[in-house]
């Protein structure tokens, strides 16, 4: 097994979570990333050998696998989700061009119109049914993650203003909110009771450390829909969310990508997210954003996905050290990606931005 990283880490999740909650400067850089996509965790395995041992029949293959490649990896944490609440959306496909290739092809959402595009469509349509939540994996990894490491909850649920879209399509759903907004209004109050639901089930379980959200709520230049209908149809039930993570004394951060700063404030001091991730440098930097927002909640991420895509490793070296230097005093600040570890970014781009972490 080759070694990519000079530094060892152990994981730290307790430290993990004083860093999102900005409580003084950590000992050493914490990373985070909403997920790897397949593909590249596939990569690691087999550059690194880590699923030597394992055995590809056993049930929790999956879950067993997973902490190894995010304690590899030096993360605090494994990202797990309650499973059993698929939805049912209108997909298109394209082959995918990847150097890690996605064997199905890449699949798109059409943003013209999804399954719920009247009142007969949203009663016939096949809502998940809380009561076929699975936790399975949940219950395996209260169990067995070891104690060094927490549950980031993340993952099938709070996609309140995605699923809005994703439901109805992007196109739809602009119509209906001058058209139809009593559809955009009950299937925003069906998607929180649903999300109410699974966080009940999930805030069960003593090895949670932080509850994560994600729901894409804007574009280069502003918001998908206006701010006011953000703030009625989708804030609501993020400010759900972090007060149940609240009451069970962890921190909601929120995944969501776009340029937000119009609802900024409203996720700051009404909704209270503890922390933001997903950040583009066409949109905003988050050495910029350190003195800013940065002041009041915690900055997630932010090296650029696209920078990654095409800059050297010396640059990528740079790049993070700065960053860093910025952003790490005082804490307030996890290293990782703009967005996610992608299957287009460059494995070893991914690996010496990491290492530059672990070195810091």
């Amino acid at each position: 097994m080759s070694k990519p990283f000079s530094v060892p880490v152990k994981p730290d999740w307790p430290a993990f979570v004083r860093t999102i909650l900005r409580q003084g400067t950590p000992e050493r850089v914490h990373h985070i990333e909403l997920f790897l996509d397949p593909e590249v965790q596939t990569a690691v395995c087999e550059r690194f050998d880590l699923e030597e041992g394992l055995d590809r029949a056993d049930p929790f293959f999956a879950e067993k696998r997973q902490i190894r490649i995010q304690r590899f990896l030096g993360y605090d944490y494994v990202r797990a989700a309650i499973s059993g609440l698929d939805f049912t959306f209108v997909w298109n496909q394209t082959p995918d061009t990847a150097d890690l290739a996605r064997g199905g092809g890449r699949n798109y959402l059409d943003e013209h119109r999804g399954p719920i595009t009247s009142w007969e469509e949203y009663e016939a349509f096949p809502w998940p049914d809380p009561s076929s939540i699975n936790t399975t994996t949940l219950e395996w990894y209260e169990r067995n993650l070891p104690d060094d490491m927490c549950l980031v909850i993340s993952g099938g649920f709070a996609h309140f203003a995605e699923y809005l879209n994703w439901l109805m399509g992007y196109e739809t759903l602009c119509y209906a909110l001058y058209d139809a907004r009593d559809l955009v209004r009950e299937i925003s109050n069906r998607l929180v009771d649903l999300y109410r639901t699974v966080l009940e089930v999930a805030l069960q379980f003593k090895r949670v450390g932080v509850v994560w959200g994600s729901d894409d709520m804007g574009h280069k230049t502003g918001t998908l829909i206006s701010p006011d209908d953000l703030r009625e149809f989708v804030l609501p039930g993020h400010k759900l969310i972090a007060e149940m993570a609240h009451a069970a004394g962890h921190p909601y951060i929120l995944h969501a990508c776009g340029n937000l700063n119009e609802i900024m404030p409203d996720l700051i001091e009404d909704v209270r997210i503890d922390g933001k991730h997903s950040y583009e440098d066409t949109i905003e930097d988050v050495i910029e954003l350190k003195t800013g927002y940065g002041q009041q909640i915690a900055l997630l991420g932010g090296i650029d996905v696209d920078f990654l895509c095409r800059a050297d490793e010396a640059a990528i070296h740079e790049r993070v050290r700065r960053t860093l230097d910025v952003c790490q005093p005082g804490g307030g600040y996890c290293l990782g990606t703009g967005n996610s570890v992608a299957n287009y970014i460059p494995l070893d781009a991914y690996l010496a931005m990491v290492d530059e972490g672990r070195r810091y």
